[in-house]
């Protein structure tokens, strides 16, 4: 890319970072911590990336002094401004999580369309030749499915489930779902392959048990009770699947780095979104236990299942966004 390209690319994020620049230098360092600095973090990344870039490939001097300079203003605001944990907590709920899914949007993609392809598929041949689910899921769990899901037996255990059970599942849930996010971002280091095999495992089962629910004819218990929590749920196991597949591909194409460095860039890149994941399967797990199990009409079930669906995906598209630039 030639220099004037590369400015006219870049020199409004300049302009708009010298703007948040001077309104922060003009503030006293106990009112900083009152301003919301929702991408200047991310906006510091980049200048320290196009910096980089700028020196690598030779651009003027005076180019470099400036960005360099930039740099060093940034840098010093961001080394005296300290938000409280609770501003830290709100700005990443609010833009960080959303804006790290989409920076790596491409591996997300790829796990959920491993997830949803893998899924339906089953579905289809488990709907289609009920024997298939033998193949896929053991004959225990098969029994347990239909215990908990029969329409017979939804009605002893709503009525025999206390508080302290709903607690006691609040925790188990939270252990098992965090456990299975933090495998499958960690199986993505071999090579990718680890969390590509998990994304495909879950789908097939998730599919199987579908398929077989439907042709028992227990599918309304079943997808009245997992619509809602299913949406945290389910996407946080996708995007940890996308996360271990940026690992995995760091270790397979490192670029300019060694395997290293590249995973270590990589690592840094992705924990964002594991903390979002994280995040997620928190609230998963707490619908899961209060929600879930509550004894309501299937409009109210499908409708509130809906809505998180709805909303979540709201959140993850737009959320972060300034209406300036992409998030």
């Amino acid at each position: 890319m030639k220099q004037a390209r590369f400015e006219q690319q870049y020199r409004p994020e300049w302009q708009a970072l010298e703007r948040q620049l001077e309104q922060l230098e003009s503030l006293h360092v106990s009112k900083k911590n009152k301003l919301t600095l929702d991408t200047f973090v991310t906006d510091y990344r980049k200048l320290c990336h196009q910096l980089a870039l700028a020196r690598e490939r030779g651009y003027s001097v005076q180019l470099q002094q400036f960005l360099n300079n930039l740099v060093l203003r940034a840098h010093r605001q961001l080394y005296r401004y300290n938000p409280s944990l609770a501003d830290r907590i709100g700005t990443f709920i609010a833009s960080g999580f959303p804006q790290a899914v989409r920076r790596q949007w491409r591996w997300h993609l790829v796990s959920a369309l491993a997830f949803v392809l893998s899924m339906a598929l089953v579905w289809v041949l488990v709907h289609q030749q009920p024997e298939m689910i033998y193949t896929v899921v053991d004959e225990a769990s098969i029994t347990n499915l239909e215990s908990m899901y029969q329409p017979e037996n939804q009605a002893d255990m709503k009525n025999e489930r206390s508080g302290d059970d709903d607690v006691m599942m609040f925790g188990h849930y939270i252990q098992n779902n965090i456990g299975i996010a933090f495998r499958t971002f960690a199986s993505g280091l071999l090579l990718g392959v680890g969390a590509l095999v998990v994304m495909l495992f879950n789908g097939s089962f998730f599919g199987a048990a579908a398929g077989h629910l439907i042709n028992v004819g227990a599918q309304e218990p079943f997808f009245t009770f997992v619509i809602a929590h299913g949406a945290p749920e389910l996407t946080a196991i996708v995007l940890a699947g996308g996360a271990g597949l940026r690992l995995g591909w760091a270790i397979i194409a490192p670029g300019p780095w060694s395997r290293l460095d590249a995973l270590r860039l990589a690592a840094k890149d992705a924990l964002p979104t594991m903390y979002g994941v994280f995040a997620l399967l928190l609230l998963a797990a707490f619908i899961e236990a209060f929600w879930s199990p509550r004894d309501l009409a299937p409009t109210i079930k499908y409708s509130v299942g809906a809505a998180c669906w709805a909303l979540l995906y709201l959140y993850l598209f737009f959320g972060g966004r300034d209406g300036t630039r992409k998030g």
